[in-house]
């Protein structure tokens, strides 16, 4: 099956539920319009559809390849990723300053989306550039932005993030990679880097590292951490490329999935570079500040994991559906004189229906989160920056945690649809599956997600920004009410959805109060349920959009202006109120038990 980009649903989220005629009337995007979207959308389909989705099984059968410290990638990756820098796609929405597009990051979103969606492991490359460029933009020295951002944009340059140890996975607090300064201002790095994406690759001219250190007589802990910026090769004074760093790529990692992407094992200050012994590395801000300039980037690419959540769940649904329609067995039960496709079985029609709910749901999710983050960055009030500053920062583990894990359902079920020749490696269904398995792990387990959602955002601001998001929920669920008594045809439909949407708010409500009136007296008990609470707020948000989508829907219906799309659309809504709201009720009762549970859990 060739991939297809789903515009029409992208279109209709950006427009409809993400509010991008909104976020292209605020300051710095004047210049930009709804049909430069259309057209940046256009070829970024046209590209990902014919230069990068047929690579996606090549890179999955022809794995990349490390000999003597050189990785050779994927046949047909390289020429691939030339084409992508050329056509200006790393740049989409960064600043114009240093040679970027400047366009919105609910712009960016489903192009990251439809490459992610056409070969997830290609698309990690651009995906870690991504975060080393919003790093060093917003906490860079002037020559440090002006030397190393430029080359990453123009795709010349790629980047990556160096955080985990043999030791050290994700508690940093146990990182031993050493940074000795130096009398010209520059630290030697030495110490070994595990799991680095595009750690080593053949596709750019440099790549630039950021590498967490500790500098001699750093505090011990996350607080003795510092950031620091160690490129493959060094830079000259006028931007060409110099010496070769004390760099090694000692092995890349057989993997489960994402196979095409070269996982590296990277050794620094073992003497293979041109400059001696150690790394020549540059700080970024002050020392012992590192984490929390990292968390830039590790923020940026969990929002961009969530995508990929979205992405490869569109690509499974796809093959699930085109398999569906064409796979001849059994009679149906409505008495066809003869075999039907899948398609026409109840539960095929179940589980494909839940599988384009929860992908486009999240999807939803996803770009309502990225419009919350223009509005924070661009709009001319203070208050309003700040107030959606919390939502999108909110958001982010949500957009993380429910997304990749909701793609191992849909990316299961796929395989259930295709039966004994979903196991079969040719169809594809199996790589998609094992693709999406490390979603959830990198980038902060879904617990690490749960713990920030809970520590950094839901406790720190004693629930604000959660009741804020119910009361717009309630406020929509009350417009749909209004409807139902309008809506002959659809009035059913619309009454399930509104019932059960109501419900799934009085059960995030009511597990809310539990985590809150825990958060200091019980924080165990209230943890116990923190992974349950992320994935739950992430239903519900994402059946939040669902419910304003059947809004617009049934609108349509209404006056007369409805298209095939706005039906089928109605159809999706009404699956997710069937299918996925109700989990949110056996959510909040595992939740609000936690007290008593906590006690019997600690002897299993």
């Amino acid at each position: 099956m060739q991939y297809q980009t789903p515009l029409d649903d992208i279109n209709f989220v950006l427009q409809e539920l993400a509010g991008l005629k909104e976020i292209l009337e605020l300051p710095g995007f004047e210049d930009i319009s709804e049909d430069v979207v259309e057209a940046v959308l256009q070829e970024n389909s046209r590209f990902a559809e014919t230069a990068v989705a047929p690579l996606n099984r090549t890179g999955d059968t022809s794995h990349p390849k490390c000999e003597n410290g050189q990785v050779t990638t994927s046949p047909g990756f390289k020429e691939a990723f030339k084409s992508f820098a050329e056509a200006g796609w790393q740049g989409l929405n960064h600043d114009v300053q240093f040679g970027g597009q400047g366009l919105p990051k609910v712009v960016a979103a489903p192009a990251s989306e439809n490459l992610n969606a056409a070969n997830l492991s290609f698309s990690l490359c651009p995906l870690l550039t991504d975060g080393v460029i919003e790093a060093l933009s917003t906490v860079g020295s002037d020559e440090q932005k002006s030397t190393f951002i430029p080359p990453l944009i123009e795709g010349r340059w790629t980047g990556t993030m160096n955080l985990t140890e043999p030791q050290a996975g994700s508690d940093l607090s146990l990182v031993k990679t050493k940074a000795e300064p130096q009398p010209d201002g520059t630290y030697r790095i030495s110490g070994q880097k595990i799991f680095i994406t595009y750690g080593e690759h053949d596709m750019a001219e440099n790549i630039v590292h950021l590498v967490l250190a500790r500098t001699p007589n750093a505090p011990e802990g996350v607080k003795g951490i510092s950031l620091f910026i160690v490129p493959k090769f060094l830079v000259n004074s006028d931007g060409s490329l110099g010496k070769r760093n004390d760099i090694w790529c000692a092995s890349i990692e057989d993997k489960l999935g994402i196979r095409g992407s070269p996982t590296a094992v990277l050794l620094y200050g073992s003497g293979q570079g041109e400059v001696g012994e150690g790394a020549v590395g540059y700080l970024v801000g002050e020392e012992n500040e590192g984490l929390k300039y990292m968390f830039i980037m590790m923020n940026a690419a969990r929002y961009a994991v969530g995508l990929q959540g979205v992405a490869i769940s569109e690509a499974a649904l796809q093959g699930a559906e085109s398999y569906a329609h064409e796979r001849v067995q059994s009679r149906s039960l409505s008495g066809s004189p003869g075999p039907v496709t899948i398609a026409h079985h109840p539960d095929v029609q179940r589980m494909l229906s839940t599988m384009r709910a929860l992908t486009e749901g999240s999807r939803a999710l996803a770009y309502v989160a990225a419009a919350q983050a223009d509005i924070s960055r661009h709009h001319p009030d203070e208050s309003v920056r700040k107030s959606s500053r919390a939502v999108y920062e909110f958001l982010v583990p949500v957009v993380k945690g429910f997304c990749t894990e909701m793609s191992l359902e849909v990316t299961s079920l796929g395989i259930q649809v295709y039966g004994g020749m979903g196991f079969i490696e040719e169809t594809g269904a199996a790589q998609h599956y094992r693709d999406a398995r490390i979603l959830p792990i990198y980038e902060g387990t879904t617990a690490i997600q749960a713990n920030d959602f809970l520590g950094r955002k839901l406790f720190r601001d004693a629930g604000t920004v959660a009741s804020n998001l119910m009361e717009k929920m309630q406020h929509d669920l009350t417009d749909l009410k209004k409807l139902q008594e309008s809506s002959d045809e659809h009035a059913k439909a619309v009454g399930l959805i509104c019932s059960n949407f109501e419900a799934a708010l009085k059960s995030c409500e009511k597990a809310t109060r539990f985590l809150l009136e825990n958060a200091n007296n019980n924080l165990e008990a209230a943890f116990l349920g923190s992974v349950p609470y992320l994935l739950m707020s992430g239903i519900t948000i994402a059946g939040w959009q669902m419910v304003r989508a059947a809004i617009v829907c049934i609108n349509r219906i209404n006056q007369g202006s409805a298209t095939s799309f706005h039906k089928s659309k109605l159809s999706t809504c009404v699956a997710y109120s069937t299918f996925v709201l109700p989990r949110t009720h056996s959510m909040a009762a595992g939740i609000v038990a936690g007290d008593i549970a906590i006690s019997y859990t600690k002897q299993v």
